[in-house]
Parts: C-alpha cells; sequence; structure tokens
C-alpha cells in the first residue's frame, strides 16, 4: 500500500528518543505563529499517530510536513528532518512552504465570504499580526454522552425536551453545501474545504448521514434543498440540520455565478425556511431544524417598517386540526447584520472552527440554545477580529439535546 503523509510524519515521530520527542512537543506548544496548538492538547497524547493527525489536522497535510521540519531542525534532529523532506519530495506529496525569518508561517485570515464585488475582494483582507489570538481548536474528539445523564436529563426535564429516537432505529439527515469554487477566481473560498471536513465529521459524529454538494447556483442551492426537504428518511427521524457556506449578503447567500453581470444568482435565506417549514416538509413537524450559515451579510441595515392595517378576523372560526406554519426552527448565522464573516486561507471560517470546538466539548451536556451561547461567547472572548454570530428566527419549543453516542 502507498504510503501517506501521515505515514511519513509516523516515520519520522518513531525514529526520535523519548527525550527528543518531548522536546519536539515543548517546541510545538511554543511555536508563536499561527495557527497555534494548545499545551493542554500535546501533552495528552500518547502516541505518535495521534500526534501525527493533530499535526495535520492543525496545518493541513500539506503544512505539517513542513512544520515538523522548522521543528526537527530546531531540536537538532537534522537527519530526521532531511529524512522526512527526502519523502515527502520523492511522493511529490508536499509543497514547498512559505518562509519568514526562518519559521514556517501560515497565510493571514481573509475575509471572503462577503458580497464584494470581484474586482473589488483584493481590499477586505484582514491583516491580523500573527500569535495575537486564540483561533478555533478543532482537533479534539466529540464527548459522546453517558446513559445515566441522558436517563437523569429524561426524567428531570419529561415533556421539556424534544423526543429522540433511538439510535437503531432513526434515519437523521443532514444538508451540507459547500461553495468554493466562483466564476470569479479571485472569489475562490480558501479554507472553505477544511470547514466542510470538520462539519462533516461533526454532524457524523452527531450522529447524522451526510448529504453533500458543492459550488451551487444560488437555483441548484435552492433545489438541493427542496430535494432534501423531501426526503423520505425525514418521517423515520428526529431532527436534521442543514448547513450553507458560501459568500452572502443580508437576506441571501451567493451563488457561485454571481457577479455584476449575474447578480441575481442568491439563495433567499426565506427559501431554506419554506422549503422546510411545515407545509413543504410535514415529515419534520414538531422535530427540530437547526440551520447553519457561514457567510458574510451585507446591504441595508435593520430598520422595519410597520403596517398599521386592520388586523386578520380570528373571531367565529370553527375548530379545525392545523400547525403552525414555521415552527421548531433554530438557526446560527456566522455574524449579525452588515457585517463580514472571518475566514483563514487554510483552517477555514471562524464560526464553523467555535461552533465544532463547543460542540466537541459540550454537546454531551448542554442543550443546542445553551452551545449556542457559549460559541456566542467564544466570539466575544476572542476580540481581535470584530464578528458575533447571531440566532435567527428560532421558533423551539423544548430542549433539543443531541446525545452524541446515544
Amino acid at each position: 500500500m502507498e504510503k501517506t503523509i501521515k505515514d511519513y510524519l509516523v516515520d519520522a515521530l518513531d525514529d526520535l528518543s523519548s527525550e527528543n520527542l518531548k522536546k519536539f512537543k515543548s517546541k510545538l506548544c511554543d511555536r508563536k505563529v499561527e495557527p497555534r496548538v494548545r499545551r493542554g492538547n500535546v501533552e495528552k497524547l500518547d502516541y505518535t499517530m495521534e500526534l501525527a493527525d493533530l499535526l495535520i489536522n492543525t496545518f493541513t497535510t500539506r503544512s505539517a510536513v513542513h512544520v515538523t521540519m522548522e521543528i526537527l531542525t530546531a531540536i537538532g534532529c537534522n537527519q530526521v528532518a532531511e529524512d522526512l523532506k527526502r519523502d515527502t519530495e520523492s511522493d511529490g506529496s508536499a509543497p514547498q512552504p512559505q518562509v519568514q525569518n526562518n519559521s514556517v508561517t501560515a497565510p493571514q485570515p481573509e475575509v471572503q465570504d462577503s458580497a464584494v464585488p470581484a474586482p473589488q475582494r483584493s481590499a477586505a483582507v484582514a491583516t491580523t499580526p500573527p500569535g495575537s489570538y486564540d483561533q478555533p481548536d478543532t482537533s479534539a474528539a466529540l464527548i459522546p454522552s453517558s446513559l445515566e445523564f441522558k436517563q437523569a436529563i429524561l426524567r428531570e426535564q419529561g415533556q421539556k425536551i424534544y423526543p429522540v429516537l433511538d439510535k437503531a432505529a432513526r434515519k437523521r439527515l443532514a444538508l451540507l453545501i459547500n461553495n468554493v469554487e466562483f466564476d470569479h477566481e479571485d472569489m475562490k473560498r480558501n479554507g472553505a474545504q477544511r470547514d466542510e471536513e470538520n462539519m462533516e465529521k461533526l454532524l457524523r459524529g452527531l450522529g447524522y448521514d451526510v448529504v453533500k454538494r458543492t459550488n451551487l447556483s444560488g437555483q441548484e442551492m435552492d433545489e438541493a434543498i427542496k430535494s432534501f426537504a423531501g426526503r423520505k428518511e425525514h418521517a423515520e427521524s428526529d431532527s436534521t440540520f442543514v448547513v450553507i457556506m458560501s459568500h452572502g449578503k443580508r437576506d441571501a447567500i451567493l451563488g457561485v455565478h454571481y457577479g455584476v453581470n449575474n447578480p441575481n444568482d442568491v439563495l433567499p435565506v426565506d427559501s431554506i425556511y419554506s422549503h422546510l417549514n411545515s407545509e413543504n416538509c410535514p415529515a419534520l413537524i414538531n422535530k427540530p431544524k437547526v440551520i447553519l450559515i457561514q457567510a458574510c451579510r451585507g446591504g441595508e441595515n435593520g430598520k422595519v417598517w410597520v403596517a398599521d392595517s386592520e388586523p386578520d378576523q380570528l373571531w367565529n372560526m370553527e375548530s379545525d386540526v392545523w400547525e403552525h406554519k414555521e415552527k421548531d426552527f433554530i438557526s446560527l448565522l456566522s455574524c449579525t447584520p452588515d457585517t463580514k464573516s472571518y475566514r483563514h486561507k487554510l483552517n477555514g471560517s471562524l464560526f464553523i472552527g467555535f461552533l465544532v470546538e463547543v460542540f466537541n466539548a459540550n454537546a454531551n451536556k448542554d442543550d443546542i440554545e445553551e452551545l449556542f451561547r457559549q460559541v456566542m461567547r467564544r466570539f466575544e472572548e476572542f476580540g481581535m477580529l470584530k464578528q458575533m454570530v447571531c440566532k435567527d428566527r428560532t421558533t423551539l419549543l423544548k430542549l433539543f439535546y443531541l446525545f452524541p453516542g446515544l
């Protein structure tokens, strides 16, 4: 079987003595260049394979080799570094690193999820200095819920919690749309592939089969959501996730053909709710529907006119069976209206990164609204780049616990 980059990294780490491996871990934690690795995540690793996974998850497969060679050289393991360089270069998998002051550097975060026309895109690049903020940590594994916790919370909360079907019987589905490549080359969403990987891994860990679509026009996104809403599996499910990642403006998500000459290639956000509401998706009535949107929001401000027309006549109506047209939704958007959403060229967006970090650590014990609050607090603590996620059109009537693993 042909060796992978991970195999070469493991081989290099296995060549180190116990003392040099400790030096390697310490030097890795001491790096001041973004993305940085938390000491606690390194110290708990017992095997070189786990360390190789951490390197790849943090720096991407392509950059992990160069970071490893940098550290090996710094601790005096020059021969191991040379062997790793030779093996990966002969394999053709490792590109040349960007070197600055003898250290490997990752590209800086950029703003490319807004509705900025392509010719103006270069003005939207963030210039945050490296090492000045704590980036999302998506390397940790999703912590499963314990059966004892689930039984206890169900006893305490009872009817206040959305029912969760048995793992063996349910058929959970999630839709993941990721627009990366656009007609305008400088609208390419570098780093969005990492978001897709992290989000898919999280959704599958939460028990959802993931329907993935990439590089869609506005109409194709609309058709994908409509088709997803009609899936028969929803009748045997207890919830769903719809995740859309693209460029955007205030009330719409941009398709891959969007541009000055094609300004109508968009998906109105309203269409997502329309396709999944009680009328058009009856299989998901009374079941949580989670909408996650990673995209900038531009355009108009938050003012709204309220009509003072005569209210609808609701008196003397005959009783009948009915459902609220829009109910049991909860949405988290990557930024507030009129603001931008930040994404790293290699490591993906802050929104997906912080969301995955929070869910991995706390979905085993917190309901989804509390998890969303933790994501919001994560942005508040972050501070360096002014971005704040926000909940929108939340109509959950009960607590939604994901109970990962159960």
